[in-house]
């Protein structure tokens, strides 16, 4: 079986290679074929993960090793292939800082997939994953792609106008949340232990566990009225336990930009660097310190000689990046067991597995509203009837051999439907423009982003981003 990491040069890709090496799940990766634009980062990467293998096999918890193959050609590397993580992130973590500080330097909130810094990364994003989803189409019809792009609700909305129900965006924020509440009740909710019955819906990174039943019984009610159980749950203490109680529901920790935007704000600007700033020195530092370790940098010294290997560079600059994860959200520092509470990597393997094996597993997952082919179906048979047949939603599907099926849900409250039919009718306006080339489709996108609510600071902001990014110019230009 062939892997394909689109993005293999990014800094979380050892994760997944770590979660293919050592699954017990009967599912076998022959070859990782690892695609990026960067070759230097592609080959930091690769090197961090020959030296992960070997260390996986020295300490016996290999339970194979899949052919390590690294190209930069986007043919070769999807060719084939069984599976796809698509983890890609045009222009970099430079980008990133600008669609934060545009948005900062008109009182907006800046930040990587919330407000307008989140439809930035849409807009110069979207004509890539169209063109990647039109090379699987292509070169891997049959292959299952698995979306790790942000944001991943819009982006995996376009692919799958491609690729159909073949394309399944993944996020961990949901998964962590609802493991948090699993905890407190002795029981993994995901797997359905002791008959768990979960009702988790939203869209990407704007999402609420709604109902939490084991054996027929509802439990969320009595978590929410307990003040100590709260406090274990993180996404309770971000957003205010006061609050998930008067709303009757927990909330996916991006919650937080949305309910305390002005607080969020505040922590931005008050830091010395943005998020986006700090990942970019920190990831800089680390990719110039690896391949002087490997003895590739501009200072690179003997392997024999060097003090710090790339993998346990790599191992240190994760804790870091983990552990001050959303840091402007918090008054504390980050407990230990929210940074070891699970990844990406974890649900895109449970996924892959369960496709490809046919054992059934359950997981929150980025879905279309109805299958694929189907969307003249009466608006009844649709996951949410009021939102449009192809809109991508975050709900908690059952996946197996033939496929990803989503379960049933509750109605959705007239208030939640509000925010994300708000926050999705911008987004597609984003993708208009990213297919089109409309800047009056940008405009719009920009300015009814419900953190925005502006025409003037909509254009603003398109100014702003077209200043700062050459892809967005080029786009918007016609060039």
């Amino acid at each position: 079986m062939k892997l394909t990491i689109l993005g293999g040069g990014g800094f979380r890709v050892p994760l997944v290679h770590e979660a293919v090496a050592t699954a017990a799940t009967g599912l076998t990766v022959d070859e990782v074929a690892l695609h990026d634009v960067d070759p230097e980062r592609l080959a930091t990467i690769s090197a961090v993960i020959e030296e992960q293998g070997a260390r996986l096999a020295e300490e016996g918890r290999a339970v194979a090793l899949p052919r390590l193959i690294a190209t930069a050609d986007l043919r070769e590397a999807v060719t084939g292939a069984d599976f796809v993580f698509s983890a890609v992130r045009v222009g970099g973590a430079e980008a990133r800082t600008v669609d934060e500080r545009v948005a900062l330097g008109l009182g907006l909130l800046g930040q990587e997939t919330i407000g307008p810094g989140g439809l930035a990364y849409a807009l110069r994003t979207l004509p890539v994953a169209l063109e990647i989803a039109r090379t699987i189409a292509e070169l891997a019809p049959s292959a299952w792609t698995i979306n790790f792009t942000n944001p991943a609700g819009i982006v995996t909305e376009a692919m799958r106008s491609v690729l159909g129900d073949r394309v399944v965006g993944i996020c961990d924020t949901p998964i962590g949340l609802v493991r948090r509440v699993g905890r407190l009740l002795g029981a993994d909710l995901v797997a359905g232990e002791r008959g768990a019955e979960v009702d988790y819906v939203g869209l990407n990174h704007l999402g609420w566990l709604r109902s939490v039943r084991l054996e027929g019984t509802e439990h969320l009610p009595d978590l929410l009225a307990d003040d100590a159980a709260l406090e274990e749950i993180e996404e309770a203490r971000l957003i205010g336990k006061d609050w998930v109680r008067a709303d009757g529901a927990l909330p996916n920790e991006y919650l937080f930009y949305y309910l305390h935007t002005a607080d969020a704000i505040e922590r931005i600007t008050g830091a010395a660097t943005t998020r986006g700033e700090f990942l970019a020195k920190q990831q800089g530092d680390f990719y110039l310190a690896a391949a002087e370790a490997d003895g590739r940098g501009p200072e690179a010294r003997a392997a024999e000689s060097c003090c710090t290997s790339p993998l346990d560079l790599w191992r240190e600059t994760l804790h870091e990046r983990e552990a001050t994860y959303m840091a402007e959200s918090r008054d504390e520092e980050r407990r230990e067991e929210d940074v070891a509470g699970g990844g990406y990597q974890e649900v895109a393997m449970r996924l892959m597995t369960a496709l490809a094996t046919g054992r059934p597993e359950r997981m929150i997952l980025d879905v279309g509203n109805i299958a694929a082919g189907r969307e003249d179906a009466p608006a009844s048979e649709r996951i949410v009837p009021e939102l449009p047949a192809n809109c991508v939603l975050e709900v908690l599907c059952e996946v197996d051999g033939d496929g990803v099926h989503p379960l049933p849900i509750a109605p959705v409250e007239l208030g939640r439907l509000g925010m994300m039919s708000t926050l999705r009718a911008a987004e597609r306006r984003i993708l208009e423009a990213a297919t089109t080339g409309s800047r009056e489709a940008a405009w719009q996108g920009f300015a009814t982003h419900p953190l925005v609510s502006s025409p003037e600071l909509g254009r603003r902001l398109l100014e702003g981003y077209e200043a700062g990014h050459p892809q967005i110019a080029a786009l918007l230009s016609g060039r």
